[in-house]
């Protein structure tokens, strides 16, 4: 049997107990252990940025990190943004200016951007792109993702 540690982890605002190897990454253990399936893993080496998470409030690549390292951390992944009824900003500004089309990066760049836009609530078009420089996408060209950080950013200025 293999060794196990214990973490405590705290995910979207729910406390979790769970005796982990110390070799699983964060983002098996959130998606496989606790069945958060919103955190995509692309790459597998933190350079596509499907698997975005915010560990105490900032984007971290959780495939790159131990779940024993989040022990006694707060994480927060998609699911933590919104509802189907009450969406949060970036996830309206992404439908409203067609920023996705199939989806599997569209996770990634929204927790990488929740962080962002939190820090720099009103950025230039440049800075939006330095921002997403880490997140890949192969579907949309990108106009439309900064077309929708720019929505977002005017609409959590509003709020």
């Amino acid at each position: 049997m293999a060794q196990t540690v214990k973490i405590n982890v705290t995910v979207n605002g729910k406390q979790y107990e769970r005796e982990v190897e110390p070799r699983l990454l964060l983002s098996d253990f959130i998606r496989h252990d606790l069945g958060l399936t919103g955190t995509h893993v692309g790459c597998e080496h933190g350079l596509c940025g499907a698997c975005t998470v915010l560990m105490d409030g900032e984007a971290v690549r959780s495939c790159t990190i131990f779940a024993v390292q989040a022990d006694g951390h707060e994480i927060q992944t998609v699911e933590s943004l919104g509802t189907p009824d009450n969406l949060h900003p970036i996830q309206q500004a992404f439908i409203e200016k067609h920023a996705l089309q199939c989806g599997f990066c569209t996770p990634g760049f929204l927790m990488t951007l929740v962080d962002y836009l939190g820090d720099n609530p009103n950025p230039t078009e440049e800075e939006i792109r330095e921002a997403i420089d880490g997140n890949f996408c192969r579907c949309t060209g990108y106009f439309n993702i900064i077309e929708a950080v720019k929505l977002a950013a005017q609409k959590m200025a509003s709020h």
